[in-house]
């Protein structure tokens, strides 16, 4: 009975008090990419660990490792199940299935968005030699439009008309930072991790979380190319821009409907020393141990039957 009560009280760190700590810590947007894949490791490593809490209860009574109880119950050597445990290995199941289910129907959803979205922009937009589509709106907006194949980057005309080259320029930046660093993908799994748990407020916090960071990760990339002040104001007038249009959730996007509160934790950023690189490797050690004590914990004993 270790495992499991190892899994269930890893779960429930992971499902409340980490992720909670995590979003009111300062530090992540003193670097967002390793806080990124410190909030990838908690959601995974949470699933994990509730999935293998109830699977290793559920299978307790039938075997001394999970391969083992497993071939017990498929063949039929049980004389009698347990309620509870029966029950645990339901649970294990339905959760699978719903998490699996919803992540499916997240991407499709998603997808059929962006196909849609894609439809309107080459109805409504103009090309421009750069290869992005340039809106006649006067809303001052920019955002790429992710796909598979292809991905669409769009510019309004009130953008245009705002901004200098250097600052269109960390507009660019910041775009392509989304394409080639797959941002899309990233939101998506957050998307479906909160439609699979709507009354989980954690899902909710880690999916803004998590758009924040992306979006502090691609002014990163856009601080290569043009000085901080630059991207700030950039970041103010784009953020200042009245009426946007509301863009849909397959697209990654330039300001969009952000909040003064994000606005400004985005700009504020912009004058802290990022985290030195030891503590920054302290967190991706941190999350590869997230992960690997949930998969330790269910593979150990397989491997152990197996030898």
């Amino acid at each position: 009975m270790i495992a499991p009560i190892a899994l269930a009280a890893l779960a429930v760190l992971l499902a409340w008090p980490v992720p909670v700590l995590l979003a009111r810590s300062r530090w992540p947007s003193r670097s967002p990419a390793a806080a990124l894949v410190l909030w990838q490791a908690i959601a995974i490593a949470g699933g994990f660990s509730m999935i293998g809490a109830l699977l290793t209860f559920g299978l307790a009574p039938f075997g001394p490792d999970p391969l083992t109880a497993t071939v017990t119950l498929l063949m039929g050597e049980v004389d009698r199940i347990e309620s509870w445990n029966a029950l645990a290995l339901c649970g294990a199941a339905l959760l699978t299935g719903h998490l699996l289910l919803n992540l499916v129907l997240t991407v499709v959803r998603s997808e059929r968005q962006r196909r849609r979205h894609e439809q309107l922009v080459r109805l409504l937009s103009s090309p421009l030699e750069s290869g992005a589509r340039l809106l006649d709106s006067p809303a001052p907006v920019a955002y790429c439009l992710p796909g598979a194949l292809n991905t669409i980057t769009v510019v309004s005309a009130g953008l245009i008309d705002l901004l200098d080259d250097s600052e269109m320029q960390a507009v660019i930046e910041h775009e392509k930072a989304h394409v080639t660093q797959r941002h899309d993908v990233v939101l998506v799994l957050f998307r479906a991790w909160q439609a699979s748990l709507p009354w989980f407020p954690i899902a909710f916090r880690a999916q803004r979380e998590v758009g924040m960071l992306v979006e502090m990760l691609a002014d990163d990339a856009a601080r290569r190319s043009v000085p901080d002040g630059v991207l700030a104001r950039a970041i103010v007038l784009v953020g200042a821009g009245q009426d946007r249009p509301a863009v849909e959730p397959a697209a990654v996007e330039w300001g969009g409907e952000a909040s003064i509160t994000e606005l400004s934790a985005r700009l504020s950023r912009l004058e802290r020393a990022p985290l030195p690189r030891p503590l920054e490797s302290l967190v991706v050690v941190a999350a590869v141990a997230l992960l690997a004590v949930p998969t330790v914990l269910l593979a150990v004993p397989v491997v152990a039957a197996l030898l």
